[in-house]
């Protein structure tokens, strides 16, 4: 018997990226899914993956900044399973840009995505949660929610209010037997990743494979992580396993934050 097996989850943006992983990861342990994404037809395939592999899943859509989106979503997933146990917000996006050059709605997109869209989750799912026997919330935040690249200033804001919102949402749902959590990854191999790596790069594949080669170097593992990893600990925190951890931050980072930047200088 899986670790989740007659749990139900949802996953905001699990139709990519770090979503994605967290949706098959969820599904492997026993869970059905709901993935959600912006778009129908790419939600719909990961959840056919997951039902090709011999799960259950099911597709919802539409912009996670807009609240009918998160009550529709909750309640298709309750239409489709009768309950809701679990849910992973990972639905986010990246700007590039400092407190002088990044525009006033550049800013109102990022924080609508990043944080008013996990809110909103949390708001259409939590009174549903609240009545499973072991409620779980996972809110996928950032390393950059403690520490910061150059020219994030809004992206940064974002994640560091996630850190908060887990934080408050914790003391809040303790009552109800609902724990939440926050994962911070470091650089993992997604498609905004990949996006950011064209950016910075000539854009050409070669480019982009050296861009993202060169930010591995920066974790002490020395490699980015792959969207599994990162979804092998949101199954992890959805369950049982994870019974008494609540308000906390686990950092999937491979080291990033660990490290100092000074190096030593070599012997001679």
């Amino acid at each position: 018997m899986s670790e989740l097996d007659g749990c139900v989850a949802l996953v905001t943006g699990g139709s990519s990226g770090i979503g994605e992983g967290a949706s098959y990861a969820l599904a492997r342990h026993g869970a059905a899914v709901a993935v959600h994404g912006r778009d129908l037809a790419e939600a719909e395939g990961v959840a056919a993956g997951i039902r090709a592999l011999g799960g259950r899943a099911i597709a919802v859509a539409g912009p996670i900044d807009v609240a009918q989106t998160s009550i529709d979503a909750v309640a298709a997933t309750v239409a489709a399973f009768g309950r809701l146990d679990v849910l992973v917000t990972s639905a986010g996006i990246q700007r590039y840009g400092d407190a002088v050059s990044t525009t006033e709605a550049l800013w109102d997109e990022v924080l609508d995505v990043n944080t008013k869209g996990v809110f909103l989750a949390a708001n259409a799912a939590l009174p549903v949660i609240r009545q499973s026997p072991g409620g779980s919330v996972v809110i996928v935040a950032s390393v950059q929610g403690s520490a910061s690249q150059a020219n994030v200033v809004a992206y940064t804001t974002s994640k560091g209010a996630l850190h908060s919102m887990g934080r408050a949402m914790a003391i809040d749902e303790a009552a109800y037997g609902v724990r939440v959590n926050t994962v911070s990854p470091g650089s993992v191999d997604t498609p905004m990743l990949r996006h950011s790596a064209a950016e910075w790069s000539d854009g050409t594949p070669e480019g982009v494979e050296r861009t993202i080669a060169n930010w591995g170097t920066a974790h002490a593992l020395g490699r980015v992580a792959s969207i599994d990893e990162v979804g092998e600990v949101i199954a992890f925190l959805s369950g049982s396993r994870a019974s008494f951890i609540t308000g906390s931050d686990v950092r999937v980072d491979g080291g990033l934050l660990a490290r100092i930047a000074a190096a030593l200088p070599e012997k001679e």
